[in-house]
Order: C-alpha cells, then structure tokens, then sequence
C-alpha cells in the first residue's frame, strides 16, 4: 500500500519535471488529482482496507495531495516566469525603433524667453504663493475692500480672506518687505480668474516686474519694456504707451504693438484698429510704498504685468489660447 501511493507521488514528480509548458502541467493535475485521478482514486479505496491501516493510508493519501498540489502550482509559476522573460529578451539583431522625443510646452518655452531676456537686464526672479491673502492680493496693492478696481478681477475666493490669486502681483509687497531698495525683480507665475472664452481661460500665466531705486522715471519704464518687446518678437515691432488705470500705479500706461498678424493694416486679431494691447504698466503709486515701509521722498519705481499665453499667441499666430491646454500632440509638436 505504501509503494502505491509513493509511486503515484514519484511518477508525478518525474511528469512535472517533464513538462514544458503550462497546458501539460493543467493536464496532469487533472490526471493525478482530478475527480478521476490516481491520488483521488486511491482515496476511495481506502474504505476497503483493514479498519487498523485506514488512519495511516488516509494520511499518507491526503499529504501526496497536498505536496502534489503544490508541486502543480509551483511549476506552473515557473513556466509563467520563463514565458515571460523570453518574451521581455532584446533581440539584437532586430532594428531599433524609433523613440519619439518629449519637447517643452509652448508656454514654458515663452516663459523662459521672457526670463532670460529680464535677467539678461539685471532682473532677479522670485516666486510667491498661488493661494494668497485678501491682503497681499488686494489690500497691499492699494485695492482695500469695497474698492470698485476689485470688479476688475473675477477672484476665486476660497474663504473671505483666503483667494487664488489674480495676477502675480502679490510677491511685489512680499518681497518688499524683505529687501530694501534697490530691487529688481519679475515674478513669472500661474494666476486665477472666472473667466472662460477665446482668449480668456480660468487659468493662465503671467509674468509682474518690478524695479525700485533712487529717481527711476517713467523713461526708464519705456526703455525696458521697447529693449523687452523688440527681444521677444523684432527689431520691426512698432510700439506706443497709452494712459490707462491700475490702482497699484500711478500714472498708468498700457504697452501696445503694431499688430503682428496684419502689422497694422487692421484685421479681426485687431480688432481693425492695428494695434494689440500686451502689457499694463505704470510708476509704483506711493500706497504701495507705504504699506512695506519704503521712504516715498527717496525711492521710486516702476512695475508692469503680462499675459504669457498673450505674448506666445502673438508670437507664434494663435488665435485661440484654450488650444494651448487641449494636449493635442498634433498642435503641440509645431513647437
């Protein structure tokens, strides 16, 4: 009885070791343990053994079962393990393929350009907070509550005085209060506003200079920004500074271009008046000074801001900007 059931284990073993592929391994688990198979047959046999040897033949039966079932389980696991590296080799005879390349976004690519021009003109570059105080976003920069400039801005507020900030204008006062003058710096950044359409998306990028020191004028805030806007699109790029209303500056100015689409003859882009707006800007309006301490008799200074998407729009003939988040790898390798 005992070299029966050692038997069937031995000769089970020897198959497993035998097979080459997991089908045969399937087979044989149904030939030796299956409803059919040796080991379950042997079982039932059992019940016509003297009533002295059923324990031991039943507990030898049922330990060949179990170590068989393992044996199964172990073998096909092996199987499995081979297939799969042999299909994972190198061949290296086979031609490579050809591995497509990542590149930057549009919008970096812009971004850089921008900074590497300001820094190439001694500005520094700071960064500040994406979720901002009412305070730094609002009240630093001369917009107390209540004030109707704050209309301006559609403000994704996440609690009364906790908001996502509008433009990258707060790091301005952060930064001031830090470091005393002279300053220059751009703060390049991701800004928030309710608004949605061809050229507006609830999030953008924006791009805020700053420059303080002793008797900095307007003049000097035209020289930048004409020496800016010639680097970023060409030395052909005809400009002007229009008044306009920022209640952080004081006066105000909005920088135009020559339309780069029509270069001025008037189209839809232009609205047919040849001209695009690209940049707000102004003298640092003394509220500003004194909310961060800066002796107003001594220092002045100036600041500007900028829509990146704008700018790479402009530069590169887009006429919508939400193709820009739309991850078409069709659009985006033009770039």
């Amino acid at each position: 009885m005992n070299k029966t059931i050692e038997q069937i284990k031995e000769d089970a073993l020897k198959e497993i070791e035998a097979a080459s592929d997991s089908k045969k391994i399937n087979d044989l688990s149904v030939r030796y343990l299956g409803r059919k198979g040796a080991v379950t047959q042997f079982l039932r046999t059992i019940a016509s053994l003297p009533k002295e040897k059923r324990a031991e033949a039943g507990k030898k039966a049922n330990k060949t079962k179990k170590s068989l079932d393992k044996a199964f389980k172990e073998a096909l696991i092996q199987i499995e393990t081979r297939s799969a590296a042999i299909e994972d080799s190198i061949d290296v005879s086979l031609p490579g393929r050809i591995v497509n390349h990542g590149s930057l976004h549009p919008i970096t690519q812009i971004t850089r350009q921008i900074c590497d021009i300001f820094s190439r003109l001694g500005f520094a570059i700071a960064e500040g907070p994406e979720v901002e105080t009412d305070y730094y976003n609002f009240e630093a920069l001369n917009i107390p509550k209540n004030h109707p400039a704050r209309d301006m801005q559609d403000t994704f507020y996440i609690s009364q005085n906790i908001v996502l900030r509008t433009h990258t204008s707060p790091t301005q006062p952060r930064i001031m209060e830090k470091q005393k003058p002279p300053l220059r710096i751009i703060a390049p950044g991701k800004v928030y506003r309710c608004d949605s359409d061809l050229t507006h998306t609830p999030m953008f990028q924006q791009v805020e200079g700053l420059l303080v020191d002793r008797r900095v004028s307007f003049g000097d805030l035209k020289g930048i920004l004409t020496t800016f806007i010639h680097q970023i699109f060409d030395d052909q790029t005809s400009l002007r500074f229009r008044p306009s209303f920022f209640p952080f500056t004081e006066p105000s100015a909005e920088v135009d271009i020559r339309c780069v689409m029509c270069r001025g003859k008037g189209c839809r882009v232009c609205s047919q008046t040849g001209w695009l707006e690209i940049i707000g800007a102004g003298m640092v309006h003394p509220a500003v000074f004194e909310n961060v301490g800066y002796d107003t008799s001594v220092f002045t200074g100036f600041a500007f801001g900028m829509g990146i998407e704008r700018i790479a729009m402009l530069k590169y003939g887009i006429d919508d900007i939400r193709k820009y988040y739309e991850n078409d790898l069709r659009f985006l390798r033009q770039f």
